[in-house]
């Protein structure tokens, strides 16, 4: 067994209570742990996604127990590079987070923020349905806790709302793994994608009714509309360093989606065959209109960036409903570069926030540190917009020849270039409207500069801009491991042959044991 594939949940997992128990009121002890804790998650991070680059699937069995009866930590080229991105979103999220002085307008920041890392992580890394469905009910927990961190009405009600909402997605999905459990006997995924196959056509129903189930559940997670109503306020209340923080959550959800049905539920399986198509597509297209919409018509810089983020996840839905490896290549390019520019776009609001009355988009003072300021906005709306010539732009346009062959390329197409176009015309508005009729107000008699930002702030965001255009630099070498990445999912026989102890042949049951 590979032992290192289980560091970075036990990692958080030992980090967070100490924190709490033994450095509880020493926040310079705090910071430089949890932080010390981040570089140690991307150090074994790189190791994992170096030692998976072959294609090798890494497999941990707790307690020695095999699977389909123990439970299995796994990790293939997919689940590793997940890894790395959150490990190093989170790196410049705490950066901003000590920079800015938010860890200290609140109890429990760090341990809090670990037992978050340790909820997003083990999700990744999971290889059965119920340990994934525990993994969200940590990140869930630890996200309501950071979410209200700092106090306040309003964000208060933000976080109520947002855990009504994925608590009604923990019932569903509890439901769903009663019905697979029912109907096959286990919930490792590996075993699933064996025992689904050997399901008497005329006794699908279950398994049916489980696959739209579990697709609710992980859209919910993704925020597809019409299930996306609980992101903007969530995400608009919460403190940046949280928000830019769940810039990966949405993720959470467009992974599992890619996992469970191209391994359990794959297009080729004639039981769940309509729902790519059918459902996904429609919602996927409908989350990009509507995301890119909000864009235009948000009145505050804060929901301006939630809504960019469910028109980028809508972006990544549309290719990932393609269920094609070209079409899953070019979402999980799309996945990094979404991730680090909602992640910058997050911090860069709070920036203006500290610098202003409020975030509504009029015309106010000029914020202190303006000219810094609106560059790292100009070029974060640049790649979120998807722009040329940076990553959103290369990522838009590996989206649209994936789906020039589907039949719905038609509507692909059109969505997304008139989706772009609003976009453009909604963060160019935000711009104008923040920094250069800002320089037209002059600011009231008597009033105090406001001190400018901290220097570890700016480090913080330049970091992700910094990875943005690594990003669309390297944009050959990427996309030909996200190839490498989607073609290991659409052929997961050495992901099943490991899991289950069989390599280079299936133990595939027979209907008898079955």
């Amino acid at each position: 067994m590979m032992h290192w594939i289980i560091a970075p949940i036990v990692l958080p997992a030992i980090l967070a209570p100490f924190i709490v128990l033994a450095a509880r009121h020493h926040f310079g002890i705090q910071r430089v742990f949890s932080v010390a804790g981040v570089l140690a998650q991307i150090a074994i991070a790189l190791g994992l996604v170096w030692q998976t680059s072959d294609g090798s699937v890494i497999l941990y069995q707790l307690g020695d127990w095999a699977a389909p009866f123990g439970i299995v930590v796994v990790g293939d080229r997919l689940s590793t590079m997940m890894v790395l991105l959150t490990a190093v979103l989170a790196l410049f999220v705490l950066l901003y987070a000590i920079g800015s002085r938010w860890d200290e307008r609140g109890w429990h920041f760090h341990a809090l923020f670990q037992f978050q890392l340790m909820g997003i992580l083990g999700a990744f890394l999971t290889g059965d349905l119920f340990n994934l469905f525990v993994f969200f009910e940590v990140l869930l927990i630890a996200s309501y806790g950071l979410m209200i961190h700092s106090g306040g009405d309003v964000r208060l009600r933000a976080g109520v709302q947002y855990v009504l909402f994925n608590l009604i997605g923990s019932t569903l999905f509890l439901f769903a793994l009663g019905a697979i459990y029912a109907q096959t006997g286990t919930l490792n995924m590996a075993d699933l994608a064996q025992r689904v196959t050997l399901i008497d056509p005329a006794d699908t129903v279950g398994i049916r009714l489980a696959a739209v189930l579990l697709l609710l559940v992980f859209a919910i997670k993704a925020a597809v509309v019409p299930l996306h109503f609980w992101l903007p306020s969530s995400y608009a209340e919460a403190p940046a360093p949280v928000a830019a923080l769940f810039a990966i959550m949405t993720k959470v959800g467009a992974y599992a989606i890619i996992r469970v049905y191209t391994m359990i539920f794959p297009p080729e399986l004639e039981v769940t065959a309509d729902l790519h198509t059918t459902w996904l597509m429609p919602a996927a297209l409908a989350s990009l209109a509507i995301g890119m919409i909000g864009v235009l018509a948000a009145r505050k810089l804060d929901r301006l960036v939630a809504f960019s983020v469910i028109g980028s996840m809508g972006m990544v839905m549309v290719a990932i409903s393609m269920f094609t490896p070209e079409g899953t290549s070019a979402a999980l390019y799309y996945i990094v570069h979404s991730t680090l520019a909602a992640g910058a776009l997050f911090l860069i609001a709070d920036l203006v926030r500290a610098g202003r009355a409020n975030l509504e988009l009029v015309a106010m003072p000029a914020v202190s540190g303006a000219a810094l300021t609106s560059a790292l906005f100009f070029v974060a709306a640049i790649a979120m917009a998807g722009l040329p010539p940076l990553s959103g732009f290369t990522g838009k346009l590996m989206i649209l020849d994936a789906g020039f062959d589907t039949p719905q390329a038609t509507w692909i197409w059109a969505v997304v270039l008139c989706s772009s176009l609003i976009s453009v015309v909604g963060f160019a508005r935000a711009g104008s409207v923040l920094f250069w009729k800002a320089k037209s107000v002059t600011p009231p008699d008597g009033s105090q500069p406001m001190p400018a930002p901290a220097a570890l702030s700016y480090v913080a965001i330049g970091g992700l801009i910094a990875l943005l255009i690594a990003h669309t630099v390297f944009a050959g070498p990427a996309y030909r491991y996200m190839a490498n990445t989607s073609a290991q999912l659409f052929a997961p026989q050495p992901y099943i042959g490991t899991v289950l102890e069989t390599p280079g042949k299936l133990s595939t049951p027979t209907k008898e044991e079955h």
